[in-house]
């Protein structure tokens, strides 16, 4: 098994290097390095677009949450994907017409400011940071149980791989990464419900009422309340699900690779259908590992869940498939990280050091290179910071970086569209009291602090019980960009005209 595992991986990798030795043959230009020049079409984007979205947390955390609570971990799956409906309709069409590189550019074009721009900035790098830990998490733990190697070795060895992929083949490396992958981690998860299902013998209601029957929790697995006792924690959750996908800038930044807005939309059309048929075959992911592989085996191999899908898939084919399944998931991973490493990377490039730094007068040669050397730095931050959250669910850790997004960048996303009065202030205020109110309600929660030592990051109490910051720190974000708005005399209405025509254009025709 091990030989098998280690050449699928080796293939795997071989595969992703040779894309990016010829995508770096043709990325020169900042645009090339950006945003793969505009050139993908819709259903090239919306393939990339699911690619980046289906990370380590879609298929191992959720199968593995369901796994082992049943019902609550499903919670995950429908957020994640009525989020792509807040995109769709807020933010795809929008985004397109108004930025060019980056997510701070949308809002630059109607705030034309150096703190607005820096601000945005900042939380595109902390919120690609903040998901990309658990990314590297799941790597982690899926290497080590494949391969043998240490949790820290493993992470060190994606964390190569993805800053050759960014640094070399800037976005169109990372978009055929991402392409190939989700083709991949279709069929993969196809293959594995496919086989659940048959167990059931393709009856969904004598799957359900096997299940009543098949775990320790009994007839209460099919019910909520296993995971998340506490029903304002639950609902926290599911507004950062529903609400952050609009505010991430590793996806947000996909829309700038198409050459218009009908296409963006296309891109978002192809890629909530793709998205959709993988969270429903999520289900027989954690009803099957539940059902063949058991609770205790899955905790043995990884305390959070994470390792519960390639462990179904070694019960239900064998070495094999359990090989195929690890190694795309490896390629999940790679493809993920990639995306948000180059996300980070632009804002960092094209915000700070072009906009900021050198006043607009940075040559493109100099912005690429300076966003080269961000990936490096970027990728090093995420690698330390990811051995300290071994013990933490993937899908729960990304959950968190939902909540940041939703908190920081979603209301001026919203207002800078859609409210006349708003105004660079507001902008401003709403960004860094999102953040800040996030950071600071997660780094005071059970996720960090936990009496019992070993259960989270540092060992004591925590200052409140939400596991999940969104209920307070998203109303906090929309009230932070109301008030500074409401505070400031300054208006800028002749932009906001300007900005909503650009908005809009392209609407008609595509409806």
């Amino acid at each position: 098994m091990m030989n098998t595992a280690f050449l699928l991986f080796l293939i795997i990798v071989a595969g992703t290097l040779v894309i990016t030795y010829y995508a770096a043959k043709k990325t020169k230009t900042a645009s090339e390095f950006y945003t793969a020049g505009g050139g993908l079409t819709g259903w090239q984007n919306g393939l990339a677009i699911a690619g980046d979205y289906m990370s380590a947390a879609s298929f191992l955390g959720i199968a593995g949450m369901v796994a082992l609570f049943g019902f609550d971990g499903f919670f995950y799956s429908i957020g994640f994907l009525v989020a792509y409906l807040v995109v769709l309709y807020l933010v795809a069409e929008p985004l397109r017409n108004l930025g060019k590189y980056t997510m701070a550019d949308m809002i630059a074009a109607r705030f034309d400011n150096k703190k607005v721009r820096g601000v945005a900035a900042l939380n595109s790098i902390t919120i690609s940071i903040f998901y990309m830990i658990a990314q590297l998490v799941g790597a982690g733990a899926l290497i080590k149980l494949l391969l043998g190697l240490e949790y820290s070795t493993s992470v060190l060895i994606v964390g190569a791989l993805m800053t050759v992929y960014v640094v070399f083949g800037g976005m169109t490396a990372t978009s055929w990464v991402q392409i190939i992958k989700c083709v991949l981690l279709m069929a993969g998860t196809f293959i594995i419900s496919l086989i659940v299902f048959a167990k059931f013998n393709f009856n969904l209601l004598h799957m359900f009422d096997a299940m009543a029957t098949a775990t320790p929790l009994k007839e209460a697995f099919l019910n909520p309340g296993n995971k998340f006792t506490n029903g304002l924690d639950t609902i926290s959750l599911n507004l950062a699900l529903v609400l952050g996908t609009a505010g991430l800038p590793h996806i947000l930044i996909r829309f700038f690779t198409v050459k218009d807005a009908p296409t963006a939309r296309k891109s978002v059309v192809v890629a909530t259908w793709v998205i959709g048929l993988f969270y429903v075959m999520t289900i027989f992911l954690g009803f099957g590992a539940a059902a063949f592989v058991g609770k205790d085996v899955i905790v043995q191999a990884n305390a959070a869940g994470n390792m519960a899908a390639p462990l179904l898939a070694k019960a239900l084919g064998g070495d094999f498939l359990f090989a195929f399944v690890s190694a795309v998931a490896f390629a999940t991973i790679l493809a993920v990280v990639a995306g948000l490493v180059l996300s980070a990377a632009s804002a960092f490039a094209h915000d700070f050091y072009s906009h900021i730094l050198r006043k607009g007068k940075a040559t493109e040669k100099e912005q690429v290179r300076s966003a080269k050397l961000a990936s490096v730095g970027v990728a090093i931050i995420s690698i330390i910071l990811a051995m300290f959250a071994q013990k933490l669910n993937v899908a729960f850790l990304v959950s968190l970086a939902f909540a940041v997004a939703a908190s920081a960048n979603l209301p001026v996303l919203v207002f800078t569209v859609f409210w006349r009065r708003f105004n660079t202030a507001g902008a401003v205020t709403g960004m860094l009291v999102g953040l800040i109110s996030s950071l600071i309600l997660v780094l005071v929660s059970p996720n960090v602090w936990d009496p019992v030592a070993g259960k989270a990051i540092l060992v004591g109490e925590p200052l409140i019980s939400l596991t999940n910051p969104g209920i307070i720190s998203i109303p906090i974000g929309f009230v932070g960009a109301i008030a500074g708005t409401l505070l400031s005399s300054k208006r800028n209405d002749e932009k906001y005209d300007e900005i909503l025509v650009k908005a809009n254009t392209g609407m008609q025709e595509v409806v």
